[in-house]
């Protein structure tokens, strides 16, 4: 069983909820909530997350990608977990969180909404298809250099957008500034890690951006992918009226990082520095929540 909890990744979990967590506080900002929808939502969003991950761990160890990687093992490229009991595992999360999902869109949606709810799941499907094929298969995307455009749709717009909707049925041209602004920050978790990775990836012959970049100039991608998002929640709390405070704390928070970026030269260093990111997104989406309800 912990090489199976080992394999999901607990470390990232926090992050894909970073949307949901985003969406849910402007329903609430909007005078929407049902928890019914909140607690399905998180059960959604982490079965593609720990989908996302098994899935990984399969492409990229049949790959053989994962045989010199840095960082945390994986277990199909040590031979902990077989590539065929891996691939069952993909099959069955793949099969609970559409479960999941369903039950998501029958709760939103109810029988009335018969459009919407077709619309949602076929958004499900893409969002299942897109965590099963950023490295499974001859056509895997992350190997293709779209694995951050990916991330910015799904963990960025669908979630935050998409859960919102749930709620509210509408869109608010104002809820894409913060987004964006997840979005952005899930990319550049993506970016630390293949910039990590960039000389292993180089030999298996994935292509990610870091890889067409360079080192160098992947380095002023993530300066674009940390500090815009500082300016995106600032501007939406101040047409919110409300106090910048996730804008800040966002500033607060990475601006140690940026400079550890900036001194780095040995990539394998910035390994540490994957939990900070994906931790703090978690924490400033909890300050956008906490900002609504109480200031």
């Amino acid at each position: 069983m912990k090489h199976w909890i080992q394999a999901a990744r607990l470390r990232t979990l926090p992050l894909s909820l970073s949307g949901i967590i985003v969406g849910s506080a402007y329903a609430y900002y909007q005078g929407y909530m049902n928890y019914s929808i909140l607690i399905l939502a998180f059960l959604t969003t982490l079965g593609l997350q720990i989908l996302s991950n098994y899935a990984n761990d399969y492409g990229d160890g049949v790959k053989g990608t994962d045989e010199n990687r840095i960082g945390e093992k994986r277990m199909v490229a040590a031979g902990i977990i077989t590539a065929k009991q891996m691939k069952k595992a993909v099959i069955t999360v793949a099969i609970l969180t559409f479960i999941a999902a369903l039950l998501l869109i029958y709760v939103a949606f109810g029988k009335e909404n018969f459009v919407l709810s077709m619309i949602f799941i076929l958004l499900g499907i893409a969002a299942i298809t897109a965590a099963i094929k950023y490295t499974i298969g001859s056509n895997a995307y992350g190997y293709n250099g779209l694995g951050d455009l990916f991330v910015f749709i799904f963990f960025g717009l669908v979630s935050v957008i998409g859960s919102n909707f749930l709620f509210t049925k509408i869109i608010d041209w104002q809820l894409f500034l913060p987004a964006t602004a997840i979005g952005l920050l899930s990319v550049a978790v993506l970016n630390l890690n293949n910039m990590r990775d960039i000389e292993n990836d180089k030999r298996a012959g994935k292509i990610t951006l870091v890889v067409k970049m360079g080192f160098e100039k992947a380095k002023y991608y993530h300066y674009f992918l940390i500090i815009l998002p500082m300016i995106l929640f600032t501007v939406s709390e101040v047409v919110r009226k409300d106090y910048p405070i996730a804008g800040l704390f966002c500033g607060i928070l990475f601006i140690k990082h940026l400079l550890f970026v900036k001194r780095t030269t040995n990539q394998i260093l910035l390994d540490s520095h994957l939990k900070i990111v994906a931790m703090g997104t978690f924490l400033i989406s909890l300050i956008f929540l906490l900002n609504i309800m109480y200031f």
